[in-house]
């Protein structure tokens, strides 16, 4: 645990008792703070009280009058599309609304660090996609070169769940929009952005505001270095931005789309190929092709962002390599399931939206997808360029239909993760690839993206182990 400084004696209220929200209430509480919680959800109110918490209605007359600052849980709205009213009640009060994130770096560096032979170091990972696949590859990497490392934030364990760091230690936090937008201290040593499609759109009124939101990591928190994904518009404007000259070594540019010149420092991956250039001159050149845990552009993109993440700790070109070849992938990102009959099945269920749908799309040949759900903002314009390897598409979801009309290939409305696995199955042949990436949300079925990655995976293991 990391506990909560400067606020030792302060009565804390913490909206929210999910992970992130009780983790906080107890690093308050190891810190010497009072954490009075609150949750709408009565047994949430009661696991909190049965760790001892003091549970306040936070919307009462009077209710923040000795209340220091509120930490509120991530998925909680602030400001858009309207303020919570618990929220807006601590502000009109003149209460500072604050995070785990913002509680953590704030905590993070103590006096024992005096004693340290090196300094802990803190990488941040954010971005609309990749962001869980660059975060675990980034601590996989580390773990694989003998470093101390912990992975936290959105993946691994909640940032004050972590334990404190040792000498050399490395915490790698995988950061959302909503995170990044709340926390009152972002100071990470390296901070990543992997790139930047249409997403939460309404939390942030609209794409302006959420490059706001993700673009805080960097403005606000003046990392040492920054590695930015420059394959969108607002990518190459922040390295822009942060840079102080086209040499600036501070900022590590990175690339799937094109060739990246000048005498800075870019990692590209092209073909297939990650290369490593840095004052003009290659530096270091990864044959990706044959890493299993990591296909498709996508992947590759990620990556780049891992290796320059890891470059900058100072670790050879040979060692990263070698962890890229043991990087098994992540649960729900292209999610190799299991082959039969010459068909590979692939689990994407994290593939929430049109552009990371799209890059899933693209890493495979001769694919049956299955696709649709609760779609987001945009439509889905943006998959048309990416369906050319599509045979056909097995629509979900309750709006299956309206969603199977805006497709450019044949398309079978389903409706059931169970028809479109069993029509999916039924008419694949050698060398096709049934393909789970829904480019839509989960909840007009599904609690997460997870469970509905779960149910696609239960479903293709009981087609296999016939």
């Amino acid at each position: 645990m990391i506990p909560v400084q400067g606020l030792t004696g302060a009565r804390v209220a913490v909206l929210g008792l999910g992970r992130s929200g009780l983790a906080a209430a107890r690093a308050l509480r190891a810190g010497g703070a009072q954490a009075l919680v609150w949750d709408d959800n009565p047994e949430a109110r009661a696991r909190a009280e049965d760790e001892g918490f003091a549970t306040r209605a936070l919307l009462r007359v009077g209710a923040f009058d000795d209340i220091a600052r509120l930490v509120v849980s991530p998925g909680i709205p602030h400001l858009y599309p309207r303020p919570n009213p618990v929220i807006a009640a601590a502000l009109r009060a003149g209460v500072p609304v604050d995070n785990d994130i913002g509680l953590f770096f704030q905590s993070f560096a103590t006096p024992d660090w005096a004693m340290f032979d090196t300094a802990p170091r803190v990488i941040a990972v954010t971005g609309s996609n990749g962001k869980s696949t660059t975060s675990a590859l980034i601590h996989h990497i580390l773990e694989h070169a003998g470093r101390d490392a912990q992975l936290a934030g959105n993946i691994g364990r909640g940032v004050l769940d972590i334990d404190p760091p040792v000498s050399g230690g490395v915490v790698v936090l995988e950061l959302s929009s909503y995170q990044t937008e709340l926390a009152r201290s972002l100071t990470p040593d390296i901070a990543v952005f992997t790139n930047l499609s249409p997403d939460h759109l309404d939390r942030h009124a609209g794409m302006g505001g959420y490059f706001a939101a993700k673009r805080r990591l960097f403005a606000e928190g003046g990392p040492d270095r920054a590695v930015i994904g420059v394959d969108e518009d607002e990518g190459l404007f922040l390295a822009g931005q942060l840079s102080e000259g086209r040499g600036d070594d501070r900022v590590i540019r990175v690339s799937v789309a094109g060739k990246l010149g000048g005498p800075g420092w870019n990692v590209v991956a092209r073909k297939g190929f990650l290369s490593e250039t840095r004052g003009g001159k290659q530096a270091a050149s990864i044959d990706l092709r044959g890493v299993a845990g990591l296909p498709g552009a996508h992947n590759h993109q990620n990556a780049c962002c891992a290796y320059a993440a890891c470059r900058s700790l100072g670790l050879a070109p040979r060692v990263i390599e070698a962890a890229f070849h043991s990087f098994g992938g992540l649960p729900h990102r292209s999610q190799l399931i299991g082959e039969r009959d010459g068909v590979r099945f692939v689990n994407d269920s994290k593939a929430t939206n049109v552009d990371a749908a799209a890059k899933a799309l693209s890493a495979f040949d001769n694919i049956r997808w299955i696709c649709g759900g609760l779609e987001k903002e945009g439509g889905l314009d943006g998959l048309a360029a990416a369906s050319g390897s599509v045979r056909k598409a097995y629509v979900i979801g309750r709006e299956a239909a309206g969603f199977a009309m805006q497709l450019r290939p044949e398309a079978e409305v389903c409706t059931t993760m169970q028809a479109a696995v069993d029509r999916a199955v039924a008419e694949a042949e050698p060398g096709d690839t049934v393909l789970l990436a829904p480019a839509a949300a989960s909840f007009d079925q599904y609690d997460s993206f997870e469970a509905r990655g779960d149910d696609f995976v239960r479903l293709v293991r009981a087609h296999l182990d016939r």
